[in-house]
């Protein structure tokens, strides 16, 4: 009997995504339409989806590749986060980011191999994507938020990774602004225009992957040799499938998996003008997380726009209300003051909501689901660099190779299993309200 695969929940509109609309007008949407074959289809055209096609293309010279994407690449949730490649332990479940060594290292040699691999590939294609290796700031605001960059510089130092301190004359050099009381400095993270990014790792796609958009997965039939994918305008049969949907794989057939849909809102301001940049002084392009990672995430462009990331909602049906983009807008515009009161006519011109694939023991899904369908799904608050590393390896591991790397994604926990809705409802959006309580000051 045939396996049946359905996807509850498709991208949706959830504001307006800054990122993509400054960007020019991207090229014609190719749709599946009609009945088609390939050796391999990717379903995802995230940074994971993208990495796995490109890689299984470049391993497989003589294989057709589908990549395809219910939306548009880069419109949709690789192309709302704030574009941070992080290097560094990044656990946001824990208060100073920081795990176990063991945990800690093993998390670096995936996120940099991640990294590594869409440097060389921006590099070699010359994607127009302000790709910057310039690292990123950790600050804090309050004493309490300094003793949690203190234990992150203690986890760093236990596993031999270097930072810098800075006071607060030191980090307001850097950001203009007098917000913040000090900062832990750390050099290995890389920044991104992600709308940007993504565009351009699908128009450099190997010649030997075809990319689709617009086109969702209506239903899978997995069951036989063959499997087939059905769309709203046609099919396509193949023999093998990577099912790189991070968020949307929460449920399928209705099946909860242990995987949370957080999402989290951002908002981009209009461009400064050449008297509002000289008010704000500071560097010209810098990236901020905050010590608590509830707090702000800041970054200042090189095209003179500020963007702001704060708040985080359950939302397991994945779409956000107008509502929910009000509220957050309101934080944003709150959090944007306090941090630069000498910018108070600079208004945010976008503000949007993008999807984060949580679980409650950071766990993921990787490996073979089931025969000829394989999985890379989970990056916990880390898209970029442990997407870009599971895409690549899922791709790999699927050829049959072998990979230190893909022993420890075949390692990694699976998801822990949640209660029932709606027990899980209230008790995720209760976990998430206490830790942006606790965040206080750094929101």
């Amino acid at each position: 009997m045939a396996s049946k695969l359905d996807f509850a929940h498709l991208p949706a509109p959830d504001g307006v995504n800054g990122w993509w609309e400054s960007l020019p007008p991207a090229a014609p949407a190719r749709t599946v339409t009609g009945e088609h074959a390939f050796d391999y289809v990717v379903v995802g055209g995230g940074i994971t989806g993208l990495c796995a096609a490109r890689r299984l293309a470049e391993l497989a010279p003589d294989a057709s590749v589908a990549l395809v994407e219910a939306d548009r690449i880069g419109r949709s949730t690789a192309g709302r986060n704030s574009g941070f490649f992080v290097d560094l332990p990044h656990d946001i479940s824990s208060e100073s980011y920081s795990r176990s060594v063991e945990a800690d290292k093993a998390d670096v040699r995936l996120q940099r191999h991640g990294i590594d691999y869409v440097r060389s590939i921006v590099k070699q294609h010359g994607i127009d994507c302000d790709w910057r290796d310039d690292g990123k700031y950790h600050a804090s605001v309050n004493k309490k938020g300094h003793a949690a960059l203190t234990h992150f510089a203690e986890g760093l130092a236990r596993i031999g990774e270097a930072c810098e301190w800075l006071d607060r004359s030191a980090i307001e050099k850097v950001t203009g602004t007098p917000f913040y009381e000090s900062a832990l400095f750390t050099p290995g993270c890389s920044t991104v225009q992600p709308a940007a990014l993504m565009r351009g790792l699908a128009a450099t796609q190997p010649a030997n992957v075809t990319v689709f958009e617009l086109s969702a997965v209506k239903g899978m039939d997995t069951g036989g040799a063959a499997k087939l994918l059905k769309f709203a305008g046609g099919s396509i049969t193949t023999a093998r499938v990577v099912l790189c949907t991070n968020a949307y794989a929460a449920t399928f057939g209705g099946h909860p998996n242990g995987l949370l849909p957080v999402y989290t809102f951002a908002s981009m301001s209009r461009p400064m003008n050449p008297d509002e940049i000289a008010r704000l002084g500071g560097m010209q392009s810098w990236a901020l997380i905050p010590a608590d990672p509830m707090g702000t995430t800041v970054r200042r462009l090189a095209n003179h726009r500020i963007c702001i990331r704060n708040h985080f909602a359950f939302r397991p049906n994945l779409s956000v209300s107008d509502s929910d983009l009000a509220k957050s807008r309101q934080l944003h515009q709150r959090s944007f003051e306090r941090r630069f009161p000498m910018l108070k006519d600079v208004e945010l011109q976008y503000t949007w909501g993008g999807a984060l694939c949580l679980s409650a023991n950071n766990g993921a899904l990787f490996g073979q689901r089931e025969q000829g369908v394989f999985e890379a799904v989970g990056c916990n608050g880390l898209g970029l660099s442990r997407g870009s590393a599971s895409g690549k390896l899922i791709a790999e591991y699927a050829l049959g190779e072998s990979h230190a790397l893909i022993d420890q994604l075949l390692r990694q926990p699976h998801p822990r299993s949640l209660p029932m809705r709606p027990i899980a409802d209230v008790a995720v959006t209760a976990a998430i309200w206490m830790k942006e309580f606790s965040a206080g000051a750094e929101l």
